[in-house]
């Protein structure tokens, strides 16, 4: 087999130099790492984006919901100020003004002497079964 060589070429080639008529292992090993790495980076990518999701589960519906907007927002435009006003929202409690404020339209519902007109109040409990 030497007696075939040209006598400028190596007489031992690296071990990730492939011959020919056989598999490129180096070439395939970093096809299938490079697949990997973008699977993991994709993975990280959607975990970091949904942070501000995560942290507003313990939020009120409303603050939930515009949470979830500009997150939606932030990953169909790839700008991050969105992303960021998601997340302060979520790192903030807002107070809720809607409890206070129906309890004092029922107050003063009493204090009127229309305490039958119930047909425009949605009680508390009665929030849930409203959409259903």
């Amino acid at each position: 087999m030497t007696e075939n060589l040209h006598p400028m070429a190596p007489h031992h080639l690296p071990v990730f130099i492939a011959g020919p008529g056989q598999p490129d292992v180096l070439f395939n090993f970093t096809v299938a790492l490079m697949v990997f790495l973008v699977f993991l980076i994709g993975v990280f990518y959607m975990h970091l984006h949904a942070v501000p999701d995560r942290m507003a589960h313990k939020a009120n519906n409303a603050q939930l919901q515009l949470i979830g907007i500009l997150t939606l927002i932030a990953l169909f435009t790839h700008n991050n100020i969105y992303w960021v006003a998601a997340l302060v929202l979520a790192a903030i409690n807002l107070p809720d003004f809607v409890t206070p404020l129906s309890s004092i339209a029922r107050s003063l519902r009493k204090l009127s002497g229309r305490e039958n007109d119930e047909d425009d109040v949605v009680k508390p409990e009665e929030k849930g079964r409203e959409h259903a």
